[in-house]
């Protein structure tokens, strides 16, 4: 934690700037870059505030594009972080803007799990029992209570992150300039996020073949001898096949008809 730990007057307007702004997150949500747009608007004032010329909120808003997803009440911790990373950006000329998305992948996905665990997992069934239990009585409570019991801890974690994320911001930067820190923090973050990326790929990504070969009397499916040798072999292969044609410019609308019509021919022709 940086040895910052009192904020100044504008760095307390700038941290309820940013709450505010997180609200933002889900009212964009699309497949393509899914939360994206929504934490860039999280991202515009303190965007708007160190950077002066349109170029350079433009560039910096684009870069907050890239795809992007996580929990919404714990997401104000990441724009605190990132916040402070292009504070560094706009006053360093020297500085490697790459790292910026580096660590917001990096933190997106473990605060993902902890914000699913702590707000859907456990918040919400306790807010919908008190709030159903009264409900079912004719009460209106019911349903305030609910809203309450959710939200109340919600805006108080969603606040508070984003000032322990600022504060965490600085103190990486004040120990990333005497130890190098950040480089390593952003080479560790890029393999979280590399895992992370496997991890979806490998879960969400179901691809099997039913071809078959017919050999001496003796049929071999495929896919029995391919999950014996490399498991989820197919799935990993299309979506590299996948990257390589968004590296080539196609649109991800493109990419998904593609998809549907591969799914579809390589049903009718047996081989899928």
């Amino acid at each position: 934690m940086s040895k910052h730990t009192k904020l100044d007057k504008d760095e307390k307007k700038l941290i309820r700037e940013i709450f505010w702004s997180s609200f933002a997150l889900e009212e964009s949500y699309n497949y393509e870059r899914q939360q994206a747009l929504g934490f860039a608007i999280g991202m515009w004032p303190a965007i708007k505030r160190y950077y002066k010329t349109k170029e350079e909120q433009a560039e910096a808003l684009v870069r907050h594009m890239s795809i992007f997803n996580t929990t919404p009440h714990v997401v104000s911790a990441i724009t605190g972080v990132a916040t402070v990373l292009e504070k560094e950006a706009s006053e360093n000329p020297e500085f490697d803007k790459n790292i910026i998305n580096n660590v917001k992948v990096g933190l997106m996905g473990p605060l993902a799990g902890v914000g699913d665990s702590f707000f859907w997992g456990t918040v919400r069934i306790i807010a919908t029992g008190i709030g159903l239990s009264l409900a079912q009585q004719g009460s209106f409570l019911g349903a305030i209570l609910f809203l309450l019991i959710f939200n109340v801890p919600h805006l108080i974690i969603r606040y508070y992150g984003a000032v322990f994320g600022y504060k965490f911001g600085l103190g990486l930067m004040s120990n990333a300039k005497d130890t190098g820190i950040l480089s390593m923090i952003s080479k560790g973050a890029t393999i979280v996020g590399l895992m992370v990326i496997g991890g979806m790929s490998a879960s969400m990504v179901n691809l099997t073949t039913t071809l078959k070969f017919n050999i001496g009397g003796t049929a071999f499916a495929l896919q029995k001898y391919l999950d014996q040798i490399f498991p989820l072999l197919l799935p990993l292969l299309y979506t590299l096949l996948m990257f390589k044609l968004l590296k080539k410019g196609y649109k991800s609308t493109t990419i998904l008809l593609i998809t549907i019509a591969v799914g579809i021919i390589g049903s009718l022709i047996g081989l899928l």
